[in-house]
């Protein structure tokens, strides 16, 4: 009996010792004087002693070592302390996607740029005073495909553009090759209607409709996605917390202090409570912001393989060389089938002047792509290691708003274990956690949250991702809807439109635009093919001779 004795004694000291320094700290309050000053605060808020019965609005109103006017300052800096971490993670996603979107539309405008100055370099060697009689045909057409990229269908409708500037550079070299006749602009017109008929260029402008329309489409459509991130995240980053969530976070982090226990740290569960009670409608936002990134990825794979801006726009010099020899070899026959449906036209007086046509035929000289010859874009890479960065960055920033909450209640923010602070005492946490979303914090113990009344800030940049996703998907499959076009798209194989994704023609072989297999030979036009015995020259050195006496006949007027 007498052990048993003891043993209550001494427990009971034990308790009254603890009470007691426990007290003891709370009646000098010294640990609170110093913490609450190293947060800038004024130390005489903090009373000398612990007061009883303080009448406090968050923290237990017991014997406390808090002022009202001390909960009032401490409720301004919990505000600030819980926005702090959500607003460097929000600043860290603006400023990586905002760098990249600054490395994708550079790169795309440089490669327009280069593409525009490549060919004029180029023309200038193979053409000569041919091209630079028509150089402002070319300088329109680079000019409306950076329009398009720019400003998209409302600036520049690509299929009409691309088909009026075939029709006008046939106008201009048929008047070249039929130097012998004169052509009233009536007549032009007509030679103009038929341009997709005749297809006096060959197969080049269907393939390079396609190729263009594809990837401008998904370039333009992709670096609209890299603008609207930091963009949605700048605009969810302005909602204010409400005044619960303030509450909340006070009692969390700092009625530690009114008790005295300064460095008392909350508990992880109790901290995941109070976090997705403030950013309830934020996490709402994870769907169709998780969405949007598979949608982003899915057209970044685009443009690595058949959508590759690069790919179209370094060769297209090349390319629209390609069409203009076809029309040279084949004007003959393109000549005849016109002259049959426009009408046979008049002689040109002109052309009956005897001109010697020595040295002023046309000695055009077809260069293939050469990669080395290219100039360097200022990206300084290419469009495969920027999509390689860029797809790592967006896998990284998926759940990036359901996971806040476990990213901010982490480290040295709480306190792991049973010994944290549990909104009332230092103890273990025993709610349980409530998942993510509005709809689900009706239950939450900590947070009171009108689940009634979502956020229209965060509800309006919803509806901004998901009608970004679509336009991603449309790009995806090669169509542009990010604006209203009253005009259907032709469904003809001319058209150049976009595709289907389930579609085998978004990935044929056809649409590929290779280099000649023969880089060290190039293919050389020839004005007339002599046969070896002397003989008449073939049809096709006729119209080329013929395009030989145009030159013979315009470049003395320049002079």
């Amino acid at each position: 009996m007498k052990p048993l004795l003891v043993l209550c004694v001494v427990c009971t000291l034990v308790v009254l010792c603890v009470s007691m320094t426990a007290e003891q700290k709370l009646k000098n309050c010294n640990d609170v004087r110093a913490a609450y000053s190293s947060k800038g605060f004024n130390v005489n808020d903090v009373p000398n002693k612990g007061v009883n019965g303080a009448p406090l609005k968050v923290c237990p109103q017991g014997f406390s070592c808090c002022t009202v006017e001390m909960e009032e300052k401490l409720s301004q800096q919990s505000h600030t302390e819980i926005k702090a971490p959500v607003s460097r993670l929000s600043t860290n996603l603006q400023s990586t996607f905002r760098q990249r979107h600054d490395h994708f539309d550079k790169f795309f405008r440089e490669l327009l740029k280069n593409a525009e100055l490549s060919l004029h370099n180029m023309f200038v060697r193979t053409y000569g005073m041919m091209y630079v009689q028509n150089a402002e045909l070319f300088k329109n057409f680079f000019e409306a495909l950076t329009r398009y990229y720019v400003s998209g269908g409302a600036a520049v409708n690509l299929d009409s553009m691309l088909s009026d500037f075939w029709a006008d550079l046939l106008e201009r070299m048929f008047r070249l090759v039929n130097v012998q006749y004169e052509f009233s602009d009536a007549y032009m017109e007509c030679v103009s209607r038929h341009t997709e008929q005749l297809q006096p260029f060959g197969d080049v402008p269907r393939k390079l409709r396609i190729q263009l329309t594809r990837a401008f489409v998904a370039a333009r459509t992709f670096v609209k996605g890299l603008t609207l991130m930091p963009d949605v995240v700048n605009k969810v980053s302005t909602v204010s917390a409400s005044p619960s969530c303030v509450r909340a976070a006070m009692k969390m982090l700092y009625c530690p202090y009114c008790s005295g226990q300064v460095a008392l740290k909350p508990c992880q569960n109790y901290c995941l409570n109070v976090l997705r009670g403030c950013l309830a409608n934020q996490a709402d936002l994870d769907t169709e912001w998780n969405n949007f990134l598979d949608a982003m990825l899915s057209l970044a794979e685009r443009l690595e393989g058949p959508f590759n801006f690069e790919s179209v726009m370094d060769p297209i010099d090349v390319k629209i060389s390609e069409a203009i020899m076809n029309m040279q070899e084949n004007s003959m026959q393109v000549s005849q089938k016109v002259f049959q449906g426009c009408g046979q036209p008049k002689p040109s007086v002109a052309f009956r002047s005897k001109r010697s046509i020595k040295d002023t035929g046309f000695n055009g000289r077809f260069r293939p792509y050469s990669p080395d010859a290219r100039p360097t874009t200022a990206a300084g890479t290419s469009l495969d290691r920027l999509t390689t960065d860029v797809k790592k960055k967006l896998k990284h920033a998926k759940k990036f708003w359901s996971t806040l909450p476990e990213t901010v209640c982490a480290g040295e923010r709480i306190e792991p274990g049973d010994e944290c602070w549990n909104g009332t005492a230092k103890s273990r946490y025993e709610s349980v956690v409530i998942a993510n979303g509005l709809a689900n914090q009706g239950l939450n113990p900590d947070v009171e949250v009108d689940i009634t009344k979502p956020d229209t800030v965060i509800r309006s940049q919803i509806a901004a991702l998901k009608e970004m996703t679509t336009w991603l998907k449309a790009a995806h499959s090669g169509n542009d809807i990010s604006v209203d076009n009253d005009e259907e798209t032709s469904g003809d194989e001319g058209s150049g439109s976009g595709c289907n994704s389930d579609s085998p023609s978004c990935n044929e072989d056809d649409i590929y635009f290779s280099t000649p297999p023969n880089p060290g030979k190039p293919q050389v036009p020839v004005l007339a093919k002599d046969r070896s015995n002397g003989g008449v020259a073939s049809q096709g050195g006729m119209a080329l001779a013929l395009c030989g006496l145009a030159l013979a006949l315009l470049v003395p007027h320049l002079r």
